[in-house]
Protein backbone atom coordinates (compact mmCIF):
# COMPACT_ATOMS: atom_id res chain seq x y z
CA UNK A 1 0.00 0.00 0.00
CA UNK A 2 2.89 1.86 0.56
CA UNK A 3 4.57 1.66 -2.64
CA UNK A 4 1.24 2.61 -3.95
CA UNK A 5 0.51 5.72 -1.76
CA UNK A 6 4.03 7.03 -3.19
CA UNK A 7 3.91 6.49 -7.10
CA UNK A 8 0.43 8.13 -6.33
CA UNK A 9 1.85 11.16 -4.95
CA UNK A 10 4.76 11.35 -7.75
CA UNK A 11 2.29 11.05 -10.92
CA UNK A 12 1.43 14.20 -12.80
CA UNK A 13 -2.24 15.19 -11.85
CA UNK A 14 -5.04 14.56 -14.63
CA UNK A 15 -7.55 17.10 -15.62
CA UNK A 16 -11.25 16.52 -14.69
CA UNK A 17 -11.84 17.16 -19.24
CA UNK A 18 -8.39 14.91 -19.67
CA UNK A 19 -10.05 11.68 -22.49
CA UNK A 20 -9.15 8.78 -21.01
CA UNK A 21 -6.05 7.52 -22.80
CA UNK A 22 -6.21 5.21 -25.62
CA UNK A 23 -6.96 1.62 -25.43
CA UNK A 24 -4.13 -0.64 -25.90
CA UNK A 25 -3.92 -2.81 -29.52
CA UNK A 26 -5.13 -6.20 -29.22
CA UNK A 27 -2.12 -8.61 -29.70
CA UNK A 28 -2.27 -9.98 -33.28
CA UNK A 29 -3.05 -13.41 -33.27
CA UNK A 30 -0.32 -16.02 -34.14
CA UNK A 31 0.75 -15.91 -37.61
CA UNK A 32 -0.60 -19.23 -39.82
CA UNK A 33 -3.06 -21.32 -39.57
CA UNK A 34 -4.12 -21.80 -36.09
CA UNK A 35 -7.23 -24.39 -34.92
CA UNK A 36 -10.63 -22.51 -34.80
CA UNK A 37 -11.67 -21.26 -31.63
CA UNK A 38 -15.27 -21.69 -32.93
CA UNK A 39 -16.11 -23.98 -34.76
CA UNK A 40 -14.86 -28.00 -33.80
CA UNK A 41 -12.77 -29.64 -36.57
CA UNK A 42 -12.06 -26.29 -38.72
CA UNK A 43 -8.52 -24.11 -38.33
CA UNK A 44 -8.80 -20.35 -39.34
CA UNK A 45 -5.79 -17.92 -40.60
CA UNK A 46 -5.97 -13.90 -40.19
CA UNK A 47 -4.76 -11.84 -43.05
CA UNK A 48 -3.78 -7.93 -42.00
CA UNK A 49 -5.31 -5.30 -44.60
CA UNK A 50 -3.86 -2.41 -45.66
CA UNK A 51 -6.73 -0.26 -44.85
CA UNK A 52 -6.69 1.57 -41.68
CA UNK A 53 -9.13 1.91 -39.11
CA UNK A 54 -11.08 4.93 -38.47
CA UNK A 55 -9.93 7.17 -36.13
CA UNK A 56 -13.14 6.52 -33.21
CA UNK A 57 -12.43 2.74 -33.64
CA UNK A 58 -9.27 2.34 -31.61
CA UNK A 59 -5.76 1.13 -32.80
CA UNK A 60 -6.47 -2.23 -33.72
CA UNK A 61 -5.76 -2.80 -37.48
CA UNK A 62 -8.88 -4.31 -39.73
CA UNK A 63 -8.51 -7.99 -40.96
CA UNK A 64 -9.91 -10.94 -42.54
CA UNK A 65 -10.37 -14.05 -42.04
CA UNK A 66 -10.65 -17.59 -43.41
CA UNK A 67 -11.52 -20.55 -42.38
CA UNK A 68 -11.33 -24.38 -43.67
CA UNK A 69 -11.22 -27.57 -42.11
CA UNK A 70 -8.14 -28.33 -39.96
CA UNK A 71 -7.70 -32.12 -41.49
CA UNK A 72 -5.78 -32.24 -44.83
CA UNK A 73 -7.87 -35.15 -45.88
CA UNK A 74 -11.02 -33.43 -46.37
CA UNK A 75 -9.47 -30.87 -48.43
CA UNK A 76 -9.33 -31.65 -52.48
CA UNK A 77 -6.74 -30.49 -54.74
CA UNK A 78 -8.53 -28.26 -57.42
CA UNK A 79 -12.13 -27.18 -57.18
CA UNK A 80 -12.81 -24.94 -54.01
CA UNK A 81 -15.87 -23.01 -52.75
CA UNK A 82 -15.60 -19.90 -51.01
CA UNK A 83 -18.57 -18.98 -48.44
CA UNK A 84 -19.34 -15.00 -47.36
CA UNK A 85 -21.64 -14.44 -44.93
CA UNK A 86 -24.84 -11.90 -44.58
CA UNK A 87 -24.97 -8.67 -42.38
CA UNK A 88 -24.55 -9.35 -38.64
CA UNK A 89 -22.67 -12.98 -38.49
CA UNK A 90 -20.32 -15.32 -39.31
CA UNK A 91 -19.09 -18.27 -40.49
CA UNK A 92 -21.06 -21.46 -38.09
CA UNK A 93 -22.43 -23.72 -41.05
CA UNK A 94 -20.50 -26.96 -40.68
CA UNK A 95 -23.15 -28.72 -41.95
CA UNK A 96 -22.74 -26.80 -45.39
CA UNK A 97 -18.93 -27.25 -45.38
CA UNK A 98 -19.89 -31.16 -45.37
CA UNK A 99 -22.42 -30.58 -48.59
CA UNK A 100 -20.14 -29.34 -50.60
CA UNK A 101 -17.32 -31.85 -49.70
CA UNK A 102 -19.87 -34.61 -50.53
CA UNK A 103 -19.78 -32.71 -54.29
CA UNK A 104 -15.78 -33.06 -54.30
CA UNK A 105 -15.36 -28.80 -53.42
CA UNK A 106 -12.72 -27.48 -50.73
CA UNK A 107 -14.68 -25.49 -48.59
CA UNK A 108 -13.53 -22.28 -46.88
CA UNK A 109 -15.46 -19.79 -45.20
CA UNK A 110 -14.55 -15.52 -44.64
CA UNK A 111 -15.52 -13.56 -42.11
CA UNK A 112 -15.05 -9.99 -44.00
CA UNK A 113 -13.54 -6.99 -41.92
CA UNK A 114 -15.43 -6.47 -38.56
CA UNK A 115 -17.70 -8.83 -38.57
CA UNK A 116 -17.02 -12.25 -36.86
CA UNK A 117 -13.39 -13.61 -35.98
CA UNK A 118 -12.17 -10.74 -37.51
CA UNK A 119 -13.90 -8.12 -35.33
CA UNK A 120 -11.62 -6.21 -32.64
CA UNK A 121 -12.94 -4.42 -29.77
CA UNK A 122 -13.99 -0.87 -30.20
CA UNK A 123 -15.10 -1.31 -34.36
CA UNK A 124 -17.96 -0.76 -35.84
CA UNK A 125 -19.68 -4.36 -36.58
CA UNK A 126 -19.95 -4.46 -39.83
CA UNK A 127 -19.41 -0.71 -41.15
CA UNK A 128 -18.50 0.40 -44.17
CA UNK A 129 -19.28 3.33 -46.91
CA UNK A 130 -18.66 1.33 -50.19
CA UNK A 131 -19.22 -2.38 -50.69
CA UNK A 132 -16.44 -2.24 -53.13
CA UNK A 133 -13.98 -2.22 -50.47
CA UNK A 134 -14.43 -5.69 -49.77
CA UNK A 135 -12.24 -6.63 -52.95
CA UNK A 136 -9.34 -6.04 -50.51
CA UNK A 137 -11.06 -8.91 -48.04
CA UNK A 138 -11.50 -11.14 -50.82
CA UNK A 139 -8.70 -10.94 -53.31
CA UNK A 140 -6.63 -11.91 -50.03
CA UNK A 141 -8.67 -14.49 -49.16
CA UNK A 142 -8.91 -16.05 -52.49
CA UNK A 143 -5.03 -15.56 -53.12
CA UNK A 144 -4.56 -18.18 -50.11
CA UNK A 145 -8.00 -20.72 -51.96
CA UNK A 146 -5.75 -20.35 -54.99
CA UNK A 147 -2.28 -21.11 -54.21
CA UNK A 148 -3.50 -25.23 -53.77
CA UNK A 149 -6.77 -25.18 -55.95
CA UNK A 150 -7.56 -24.02 -59.87
CA UNK A 151 -11.34 -23.71 -59.45
CA UNK A 152 -13.17 -21.21 -56.87
CA UNK A 153 -16.90 -20.71 -56.63
CA UNK A 154 -18.00 -18.10 -54.69
CA UNK A 155 -21.34 -18.16 -53.16
CA UNK A 156 -22.76 -15.31 -50.75
CA UNK A 157 -25.58 -15.09 -48.21
CA UNK A 158 -28.00 -11.77 -48.09
CA UNK A 159 -25.60 -8.49 -47.83
CA UNK A 160 -22.38 -11.11 -48.67
CA UNK A 161 -24.73 -12.13 -51.41
CA UNK A 162 -24.36 -8.83 -53.09
CA UNK A 163 -21.14 -8.16 -51.84
CA UNK A 164 -19.80 -11.13 -54.17
CA UNK A 165 -22.26 -10.39 -57.14
CA UNK A 166 -20.41 -6.85 -57.06
CA UNK A 167 -16.89 -8.44 -56.92
CA UNK A 168 -17.72 -11.39 -59.29
CA UNK A 169 -18.53 -8.50 -61.92
CA UNK A 170 -15.40 -7.10 -60.85
CA UNK A 171 -13.28 -10.24 -61.99
CA UNK A 172 -14.24 -11.59 -64.99
CA UNK A 173 -12.77 -14.99 -65.79
CA UNK A 174 -11.90 -15.63 -62.16
CA UNK A 175 -14.67 -18.20 -60.66
CA UNK A 176 -16.07 -20.68 -62.22
CA UNK A 177 -19.39 -19.83 -60.73
CA UNK A 178 -21.42 -17.49 -57.99
CA UNK A 179 -23.72 -19.24 -55.32
CA UNK A 180 -26.78 -16.98 -53.75
CA UNK A 181 -28.35 -17.29 -50.94
CA UNK A 182 -30.64 -15.12 -50.18
CA UNK A 183 -29.11 -12.27 -52.01
CA UNK A 184 -29.99 -8.50 -50.85
CA UNK A 185 -29.63 -7.45 -54.28
CA UNK A 186 -33.03 -4.94 -54.23
CA UNK A 187 -34.54 -2.72 -51.45
CA UNK A 188 -38.00 -4.14 -49.81
CA UNK A 189 -40.63 -1.50 -49.31
CA UNK A 190 -42.16 1.49 -51.98
CA UNK A 191 -39.40 2.12 -54.50
CA UNK A 192 -40.44 5.82 -53.64
CA UNK A 193 -39.00 5.61 -50.34
CA UNK A 194 -35.72 4.47 -51.64
CA UNK A 195 -35.56 7.52 -54.28
CA UNK A 196 -36.34 10.07 -51.30
CA UNK A 197 -33.57 8.13 -49.34
CA UNK A 198 -30.35 8.83 -51.76
CA UNK A 199 -30.32 12.46 -51.35
CA UNK A 200 -30.64 12.37 -47.69
CA UNK A 201 -28.05 9.78 -47.30
CA UNK A 202 -25.97 11.26 -49.84
CA UNK A 203 -25.63 14.53 -47.68
CA UNK A 204 -26.26 12.60 -44.28
CA UNK A 205 -22.85 10.48 -44.90
CA UNK A 206 -20.84 13.19 -46.97
CA UNK A 207 -20.82 15.12 -43.16
CA UNK A 208 -21.09 12.08 -40.30
CA UNK A 209 -21.14 8.41 -42.15
CA UNK A 210 -21.19 6.46 -38.89
CA UNK A 211 -24.30 8.35 -37.54
CA UNK A 212 -26.86 5.79 -36.26
CA UNK A 213 -30.03 5.98 -38.86
CA UNK A 214 -33.38 6.17 -36.83
CA UNK A 215 -35.83 3.00 -37.68
CA UNK A 216 -38.57 1.99 -35.34
CA UNK A 217 -37.73 -0.60 -32.75
CA UNK A 218 -38.70 -3.90 -33.35
CA UNK A 219 -41.38 -5.42 -30.55
CA UNK A 220 -39.13 -8.64 -30.32
CA UNK A 221 -36.25 -10.03 -32.58
CA UNK A 222 -38.43 -12.42 -34.33
CA UNK A 223 -35.39 -13.85 -36.29
CA UNK A 224 -33.14 -15.28 -33.17
CA UNK A 225 -36.45 -16.55 -31.99
CA UNK A 226 -36.96 -18.93 -34.85
CA UNK A 227 -33.23 -19.49 -35.37
CA UNK A 228 -31.27 -20.08 -31.92
CA UNK A 229 -31.52 -23.08 -29.80
CA UNK A 230 -31.82 -21.10 -26.86
CA UNK A 231 -35.70 -20.19 -28.51
CA UNK A 232 -35.92 -23.97 -29.54
CA UNK A 233 -34.58 -23.48 -32.52
CA UNK A 234 -32.30 -25.64 -34.24
CA UNK A 235 -29.39 -23.95 -34.15
CA UNK A 236 -26.71 -22.59 -31.41
CA UNK A 237 -24.56 -19.81 -32.20
CA UNK A 238 -22.62 -17.02 -30.76
CA UNK A 239 -24.59 -14.42 -29.63
CA UNK A 240 -21.44 -11.74 -29.07
CA UNK A 241 -20.45 -12.58 -32.98
CA UNK A 242 -24.51 -12.73 -34.15
CA UNK A 243 -26.48 -10.50 -31.66
CA UNK A 244 -30.16 -10.97 -30.88
CA UNK A 245 -30.89 -8.03 -30.63
CA UNK A 246 -30.86 -5.35 -33.82
CA UNK A 247 -27.38 -4.24 -34.35
CA UNK A 248 -27.62 0.06 -35.44
CA UNK A 249 -27.72 0.90 -38.89
CA UNK A 250 -25.32 3.57 -39.64
CA UNK A 251 -25.77 6.05 -42.81
CA UNK A 252 -22.85 5.43 -44.46
CA UNK A 253 -23.38 1.70 -44.40
CA UNK A 254 -26.77 2.08 -45.54
CA UNK A 255 -25.41 4.12 -48.86
CA UNK A 256 -23.30 1.90 -49.51
CA UNK A 257 -25.78 -0.68 -50.07
CA UNK A 258 -28.66 1.38 -52.06
CA UNK A 259 -25.09 2.13 -53.93
CA UNK A 260 -25.05 -1.71 -54.45
CA UNK A 261 -28.45 -1.64 -55.28
CA UNK A 262 -28.35 0.90 -57.84
CA UNK A 263 -25.15 -1.36 -59.59
CA UNK A 264 -27.50 -4.53 -59.80
CA UNK A 265 -29.90 -2.49 -61.42
CA UNK A 266 -27.76 -1.42 -64.13
CA UNK A 267 -26.70 -4.95 -64.71
CA UNK A 268 -23.39 -6.40 -63.20
CA UNK A 269 -22.65 -8.67 -66.64
CA UNK A 270 -20.93 -11.10 -64.40
CA UNK A 271 -19.31 -13.89 -66.53
CA UNK A 272 -19.62 -17.01 -64.83
CA UNK A 273 -22.93 -18.86 -64.12
CA UNK A 274 -24.92 -17.62 -61.49
CA UNK A 275 -27.39 -19.35 -59.19
CA UNK A 276 -29.85 -17.17 -57.04
CA UNK A 277 -31.77 -19.41 -54.47
CA UNK A 278 -34.60 -17.85 -52.37
CA UNK A 279 -37.32 -18.53 -50.17
CA UNK A 280 -40.54 -19.78 -51.78
CA UNK A 281 -42.24 -16.25 -49.83
CA UNK A 282 -41.81 -13.54 -47.87
CA UNK A 283 -43.74 -13.05 -44.50
CA UNK A 284 -43.41 -9.60 -42.44
CA UNK A 285 -43.83 -10.04 -38.92
CA UNK A 286 -43.35 -7.78 -35.69
CA UNK A 287 -44.13 -10.55 -33.31
CA UNK A 288 -42.98 -14.36 -33.87
CA UNK A 289 -45.17 -16.61 -35.12
CA UNK A 290 -44.53 -20.18 -36.21
CA UNK A 291 -43.60 -18.47 -39.90
CA UNK A 292 -41.08 -17.24 -39.23
CA UNK A 293 -39.36 -20.70 -39.62
CA UNK A 294 -40.72 -21.28 -42.97
CA UNK A 295 -40.81 -18.27 -45.20
CA UNK A 296 -37.84 -15.43 -45.27
CA UNK A 297 -38.40 -12.31 -42.90
CA UNK A 298 -35.74 -10.61 -43.74
CA UNK A 299 -36.17 -9.43 -47.49
CA UNK A 300 -38.86 -9.55 -50.28
CA UNK A 301 -38.41 -12.27 -52.31
CA UNK A 302 -40.22 -11.04 -55.23
CA UNK A 303 -37.99 -8.18 -55.42
CA UNK A 304 -34.74 -10.45 -55.52
CA UNK A 305 -35.94 -12.62 -58.22
CA UNK A 306 -37.44 -9.81 -60.14
CA UNK A 307 -33.70 -8.23 -60.45
CA UNK A 308 -31.78 -11.78 -60.57
CA UNK A 309 -31.50 -11.61 -64.29
CA UNK A 310 -29.17 -8.21 -64.53
CA UNK A 311 -26.53 -10.36 -62.61
CA UNK A 312 -25.59 -11.60 -66.26
CA UNK A 313 -26.27 -13.35 -69.08
CA UNK A 314 -26.67 -17.53 -67.70
CA UNK A 315 -28.77 -16.42 -64.10
CA UNK A 316 -30.81 -19.89 -63.11
CA UNK A 317 -32.96 -19.14 -59.83
CA UNK A 318 -34.54 -21.38 -57.11
CA UNK A 319 -37.37 -20.85 -54.90
CA UNK A 320 -37.27 -23.21 -51.46
CA UNK A 321 -40.54 -23.88 -50.28
CA UNK A 322 -40.47 -23.72 -46.44
CA UNK A 323 -36.84 -21.91 -47.02
CA UNK A 324 -35.91 -19.30 -44.24
CA UNK A 325 -33.59 -16.02 -44.92
CA UNK A 326 -30.74 -18.28 -44.64
CA UNK A 327 -31.34 -21.24 -46.27
CA UNK A 328 -28.41 -23.23 -44.82
CA UNK A 329 -30.49 -22.53 -41.53
CA UNK A 330 -34.13 -23.75 -42.74
CA UNK A 331 -35.71 -26.98 -41.26
CA UNK A 332 -34.57 -29.86 -42.56
CA UNK A 333 -36.88 -30.39 -45.62
CA UNK A 334 -36.23 -27.12 -47.04
CA UNK A 335 -32.69 -27.47 -46.42
CA UNK A 336 -32.60 -30.69 -48.47
CA UNK A 337 -34.13 -29.03 -51.34
CA UNK A 338 -31.86 -26.39 -51.33
CA UNK A 339 -28.64 -28.31 -51.49
CA UNK A 340 -30.58 -30.42 -54.63
CA UNK A 341 -30.73 -27.45 -56.07
CA UNK A 342 -26.90 -26.37 -56.11
CA UNK A 343 -26.10 -30.22 -57.02
CA UNK A 344 -28.18 -30.21 -60.04
CA UNK A 345 -26.97 -26.54 -60.93
CA UNK A 346 -23.10 -27.87 -59.81
CA UNK A 347 -23.33 -30.43 -62.32
CA UNK A 348 -24.99 -28.29 -64.80
CA UNK A 349 -22.22 -25.53 -65.02
CA UNK A 350 -19.18 -26.91 -62.45
CA UNK A 351 -18.99 -30.80 -63.75
CA UNK A 352 -15.64 -32.05 -61.93
CA UNK A 353 -14.38 -32.55 -65.76
CA UNK A 354 -13.99 -29.18 -66.55
CA UNK A 355 -11.99 -28.32 -62.81
CA UNK A 356 -9.52 -31.46 -64.40
CA UNK A 357 -9.37 -29.42 -67.82
CA UNK A 358 -8.23 -26.20 -66.47
CA UNK A 359 -5.94 -28.02 -64.24
CA UNK A 360 -4.62 -29.45 -67.21
CA UNK A 361 -5.89 -33.13 -66.89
Amino acid sequence: MAIRGKAASTAEPVPDDQPPPPPEPTPPPPAGWQPDALVEGFESLTLPLETPPLEEEGPDALCVTVVRRADPALRGPRRSVVQVHGWNDYFFHPHVAEFWESLGFTFYAVDLRRYGRSLRPGQLRGFITDLADYAEDLDAALAVVRADHDTIVLTGHSTGGLTASLYAAERPGELAGLVLNSPWLDMWGPPAVTSMLKPLLREWSRRSPTAVFPLPEAEENVYARAMHASHGGEWDYSFDLKTAEAEPIRVGWLRAILQGHARVARGLEITCPVLVTTSARTVWLRRYTDQAREADIVLDVNRINAVAWRLGSVVTTARIEGGTHDLALSPKPARTRWFAEIERWVRAYVPASEASESAGG
